[in-house]
Parts: C-alpha cells; structure tokens; sequence
C-alpha cells in the first residue's frame, strides 16, 4: 500500500510534447495503483482534462500529501514556493537540461516511483528565503525563493549602490551590478555563474554574492542561517532597481524602500530515491567525473 494516498502533479510550462507524454505515463502509473491524482492547471491543459478536474496551487497544497513535478529545475523552484508552505514533499522527474534539484529520469519513472511510495527515500530539508519590500505602499508581503533573492538594476547600463546590514549591523556600501542572497541550494544557480562558493545544502548558511562590483575587495560572504540581511538602496538609484526570486518573480523598488531577506519558518522538503548522492550530480553536472588526458610522449 502506497504511503502517499494523494499526489499532485506539476507540468512544465510550455512543453507540449515530451512533458505529455511523461504525464500520460506518470497518471497511467499511479491510476494502475489505485492513487488519488489531483492535477495543476499546466498538466490539466496538456492532458485535456475535464474542467473542475484541476486545482491551483494553493489547493493542490491542501490536498495532496505528495507532489511529482514534471519538468526541470525551474518547474521544481516554481512548485517549492508554492507548496512548501503546506509542507508537501516534492518529487522531480527532470525534463530540463541541468537539472541539480529533479532528478528522476522519464524512463525510470516506474522503478523510481516504487519504492518512493513504499516509503523507501532519502528527504532533504532545503530552507527557502522570504524577500519583504518595506515601504509606505508595498506593505510586507514576503516573496519566497528556495534559489536566491536578487537585487539588481534592470533599464539602465551604470551601477547601482546600496548599503548592507546583517542582524542590524551595518556590512558595507557597494556600487555595482547587483547582489545575490543565496540559499545553499541556490549555490550551484546565478551564485556560482556570480563567483560564489559551492555550498552543501546541509549547511546553515547564505552567502551573499556581488554581481561585477566596482570594487575587487568585494567577495562573496558566508553568513549564518539566521542572519536576517537588509538593502538599502542609495541616491536616485531606486527607479532602476528590481527584486527577483528564483529568477521568475520580479518587483521593482520605490523611492526610500528597504529590503529584508531571512530564512522561512518552513523548508522544502524533496524526496529522492535512495542512494541519493549529492557529490555524484555535482561530477554529473559540473563535469567532474573524467580525468585529465595525458599528452602523448614523442
């Protein structure tokens, strides 16, 4: 008997013809095992499903006690800050190219999925960040990201400058692209393109990682869990600024606005078929496995 009694399924945007089809087979799959399937409005469309037989996001979260997401990593980002409020394990099926955070292959879904819902898996914890704009309009409405929080200029080609407190102390002011503030499973996302440090997701830390700072004393920096970081933007510089979660969420700042990014009170949970090895998708992905060539003697 299947430990999760009601699974949601997640599709990819966009995707009309691999994602249908690995729909097809995952619905076929868990309909074949007499489990519940509660459909989000994306796989609802590409399986032509009847309306009334889809959920958003927010009753896909009451409802189901197991999400599979089908898609690549952005798909999975998107699902996370929607259900890890209603703490729903995810699981991923990859159709994405790099793919750090689903990884069940489509063919595999079947052996995979098996054990999963016989309660054999390996879960991680993976904090997720709340991003609150506080000004007089905004309100303090949090944005979640479980990848990072980005403060960035977007329509003009000069730097920005912002000052940087951590817990209430002030760190620096810097003039440049931009910032990242980076959970340790954003780390191999924007931050590492950034120059950021690889950070295993067990750990309790951020990092924050400036993006082409004028200054070259400027270097990513590691700071606890719990540190509550806030931005302030300086001078006229306001209008040209956004705020971006997981690179799909954006706000833009008003004039006088500060930003506080801290951990939420919940994570997201992923479930990965045992053995799961998170330095083997690292040599996977990052194309550590090889060895150098050696140069022919003469």
């Amino acid at each position: 008997m299947s430990k999760f009694q009601t699974i949601g399924i997640i599709g990819k945007q966009g995707e009309t013809g691999a994602a249908k089809a690995t729909l097809a087979r995952l619905v076929a799959y868990l309909a074949g095992r007499r489990i519940e399937v509660v459909l989000d409005s994306v796989s609802g469309a590409l399986l032509d499903a009847p309306p009334g037989h889809t959920l958003d996001a927010n009753d896909l979260g009451r409802r189901c006690d197991l999400a599979v997401v089908v898609g690549g990593d952005g798909t999975l980002l998107h699902a996370a800050r929607s259900l890890a409020p209603h703490r729903v394990p995810l699981v991923g099926i990859n159709l994405g190219r790099l793919g750090f955070l689903a990884d069940v292959s489509p063919t595999d879904i079947e052996t995979c999925l098996e054990p999963i819902l016989a309660g054999e898996y390996d879960e991680e914890a993976r904090c997720m960040l709340a991003a609150r704009v506080d000004d007089d309009q905004a309100g303090a409405t949090p944005w979640p990201a479980l990848n990072d929080v980005v403060i960035h200029k977007w329509n003009t080609a000069r730097m920005i400058e912002f000052e940087t407190y951590i817990d209430g102390a002030f760190v620096n002011t810097q003039r440049s692209d931009g910032l990242i503030i980076s959970t340790p499973t954003g780390s191999t996302a924007y931050a590492l393109s950034g120059g950021g440090p690889l950070i295993h997701p067990a750990l309790d830390v951020l990092v924050l990682v400036p993006i082409c700072p004028h200054t070259l004393s400027n270097r990513p920096l590691v700071v606890a869990g719990s540190s509550r970081i806030e931005l302030r933007v300086l001078g006229f510089d306001q209008g040209h600024v956004q705020i971006t979660c997981d690179g799909q969420t954006n706000l833009a700042l008003r004039p006088q606005a500060r930003v506080f990014v801290e951990r939420t009170p919940y994570p997201a949970r992923l479930l990965h078929p045992r053995g799961h090895d998170y330095y083997k998708i690292l040599r996977a992905k990052l194309g550590w496995g090889g060895h150098p060539a050696r140069a022919e003697s003469c």
